[in-house]
């Protein structure tokens, strides 16, 4: 039998270290035989990668930024993570709706309802009575944005995200705590102000409780 797909998105403000630790996870699956398709959001398709762009770069009102996230989300869902879920791929995203609600709802202050209307429209399942498309698993790294920010400084230009005052950034880790509460049982929460390797530990102990990585053996 064709093993089932997985579909696995992190989550977390820039210099949380997610980068990092996606990395690891890939080639922990691949040690174990299976395939990975890893990807990011926005963007994973040649049109979301350029919408990536003008989000990134362009001003724009918050209600076309939102628009902006969905279109390049379902463009995303049906080139990318569908097939690659449909051929039993564990999929790896960098970042997933959860970033949407966070930083469009919580840093900008965009409205809650509209966000999950077009969650509803842009991540319905046809084929099993519209339930959405939600990752079997969100990994959030937590860290204080003061300390994303030491961690950033003069790392590279900021975008039009990264060049937001902290207190931007308080409201959006505030946003994700907040999609937490929503759905708990979705979440593994990662206190990431922690050295690599401890963090990297929590990391795959989540992945080991859920039966989805055999324990490491140690060297």
């Amino acid at each position: 039998m064709q093993t089932a797909g997985l579909f696995i998105s992190f989550e977390g403000i820039d210099g949380a270290g997610k980068s990092t630790h996606i990395a690891a996870l890939a080639d922990a699956f691949r040690s174990q035989g299976r395939s990975v398709t890893l990807t990011r959001e926005p963007g994973g398709t040649p049109l979301a990668e350029k919408l990536r762009e003008l989000v990134l770069n362009d001003a724009m009102d918050p209600l076309c930024e939102a628009l902006l996230m969905f279109a390049a989300r379902r463009d995303h869902l049906q080139q990318v993570i569908e097939p690659a879920l449909a051929s039993g791929n564990v999929v790896l995203c960098d970042r997933f709706t959860d970033a949407t609600f966070a930083y469009q709802g919580g840093g900008r202050g965009f409205d809650l309802q509209v966000l999950g209307q077009l969650e509803q429209w842009v991540q319905a399942i046809p084929t099993e009575n519209n339930r959405l498309r939600q990752p079997d698993l969100t990994v959030w790294f937590e860290l204080p944005p003061s300390i994303a920010a030491e961690r950033l400084a003069g790392a590279r230009l900021p975008d039009r995200f990264e060049s937001q005052p902290l207190v931007f950034f308080e409201r959006v880790a505030a946003g994700y705590g907040a999609r937490m509460q929503h759905d708990p049982a979705r979440f593994a929460r990662i206190a990431s102000d922690q050295p690599k390797a401890a963090v990297w530990r929590l990391v795959r102990q989540a992945f080991e409780q859920r039966g989805w990585l055999s324990a490491e053996v140690p060297a």
